[in-house]
């Protein structure tokens, strides 16, 4: 069994690298799928990417945990992403396909797409990107993933394109320029994909049917009754858009408008009507919600939760509150809304609470009601009075904002599905939330913790 130690992120030193010694055969650097356990054999299974698990030269190597989502166990099995001929460098950011048997992992270091089978906890393949991406996803039909590239190189334009990867035979089929795209949406039946770029001020519409049919060594036209693979989409009040919630129908699309926050004007939800496209015309902007920042954002029934951080506030280590987090009610439809602090106690239209600064770009609905809220680049605050960092948790039934103590970016939440569990990744860290307290979990005891660095977590099962 792999050695764990709660809170321990180094990635082999002192008497963890004595111990890993005596159990060569299973360390990271020279393991192999026949010298540790074949399968965790565990029917309810969360994912964890950890870039630097500790192996016998003293460094460390990726590998995606495993952990017991019933029981909240590491498991002593683990995925060395790198055991595949083209080996992989690094271990981030994962995308789980509609069926829940791949995973995909994103390898900053090197630009690779790793493929997962989840069934044999074994990686499949890895396809080399065009460059490194911070955003990806799996296409309903549940064979197809794209992958924004900001950095593509693509001639006669500026650098930007989204890829297309066939999952079948790991390769790019397909690439569709798109200058800085960064970060990608899809509808819920797949048919269209958002592509969201930096510093612009338009939202990109790419239709995957499309693709393939008509030139693409452009960058995107604007939107016509003309469809192409992919079209700009420009309307007032799209001011530095980041993201979008899109709603169960598929038919409305909520725009994050960063603005102020990404070096634009003002902070806004534009709602993009996205039914036209199957008339064959463009999509529309319907209407424009006033918000304090806007950076993500989470839909469930009629209520949008908006957060981000509005620049300027006067944010010191002392405050450190300085992100907002706009409850919408769209009930009574959204020209009725109106979106900016100050507001009062109780709940209305629209009510502004106070989270954390920095960027926000993960939220997730927990158990009971808990909503939790991360970000990067956060104002950490470490003294003996105080403690917290990049996440808040809102409690939607009192409408009340808990910052736990802890520091460092968020970079992967994860809501156990039929518990009051929520995993949190965090400076590093992996945390288990109780969502009936808003603190950390209590069992077992001591909690799990990674060796190494915990950069994303996913639920499998």
């Amino acid at each position: 069994m792999f050695l764990r130690t709660p809170g321990l992120k180094s990635a082999c030193g002192g008497l963890v690298f004595s111990l890993l010694s005596l159990i060569t055969l299973l360390s990271c650097g020279s393991s192999t799928r026949s010298s540790q356990p074949a399968h965790s054999g565990l029917a309810f299974r969360a994912f964890i990417s950890n870039p630097v698990f500790p192996n016998v030269s003293g460094g460390g190597g990726p590998v995606i945990e495993i952990m017991d989502a019933a029981h909240d166990v590491l498991s002593a099995s683990v995925i060395p992403v790198s055991s595949i001929a083209n080996a992989v460098a690094d271990a981030g950011l994962m995308a789980v396909s509609p069926k829940k048997d791949r995973t995909l992992m994103v390898s900053p270091a090197d630009m690779k797409l790793v493929i997962i089978n989840n069934a044999q906890e074994s990686v499949s393949a890895a396809v080399s990107l065009s460059g490194a991406t911070e955003s990806v996803l799996v296409a309903s039909d549940n064979t197809t993933a794209f992958a924004a590239v900001p950095s593509l190189s693509v001639p006669g334009q500026s650098p930007g394109a989204l890829e297309r990867v066939d999952l079948s035979s790991a390769s790019v089929t397909a690439t569709i320029p798109v200058p800085g795209a960064h970060h990608i949406v899809s509808t819920p039946n797949g048919n269209q994909i958002l592509v969201f770029s930096d510093n612009s001020n338009a939202v990109t519409l790419v239709i995957p049917s499309l693709i393939g049919t008509g030139s693409a060594s452009s960058a995107p036209p604007p939107c016509s009754s003309s469809p192409v693979p992919a079209c700009a989409i420009t309307a007032p009040g799209l001011d530095r858009p980041v993201g979008a919630v899109v709603d169960g129908s598929g038919l409305t699309a909520y725009i994050m408008n960063c603005g102020p926050e990404c070096g634009g004007s003002a902070s806004a939800v534009s709602l993009l009507d996205l039914s036209p496209i199957a008339a064959g015309n463009p999509p529309v902007v319907t209407s424009t919600i006033t918000v304090a920042a806007a950076s993500t954002g989470l839909l469930q029934g009629n209520i949008l939760y908006v957060a981000g951080t509005a620049p300027g506030q006067g944010c010191t280590p002392a405050t450190g509150l300085c992100g907002t987090l706009s409850v919408i009610d769209l009930s009574s439809g959204p020209a009725n809304v109106v979106c900016v602090p100050p507001s009062g106690s109780a709940m209305r239209a629209c009510t502004v609470f106070p989270i954390s600064d920095g960027f926000h770009n993960r939220v997730i609905m927990g158990a009971n009601g808990q909503l939790f809220l991360g970000a990067r680049n956060c104002t950490n605050l470490n003294t003996s009075s105080a403690v917290r960092g990049c996440l808040s948790i809102f409690n939607t039934a009192t409408a009340t904002v808990v910052i736990p103590p802890d520091n460092g970016d968020v970079t992967g939440i994860a809501a156990i599905p039929n518990r009051s569990v929520v995993y949190v990744c965090q400076g590093g860290n992996l945390r288990i939330y109780d969502t009936t307290t808003d603190k950390l979990a209590t069992t077992p005891s001591p909690l799990p913790n990674i060796i190494g660095q915990a950069v994303d977590v996913k639920v499998v099962d």
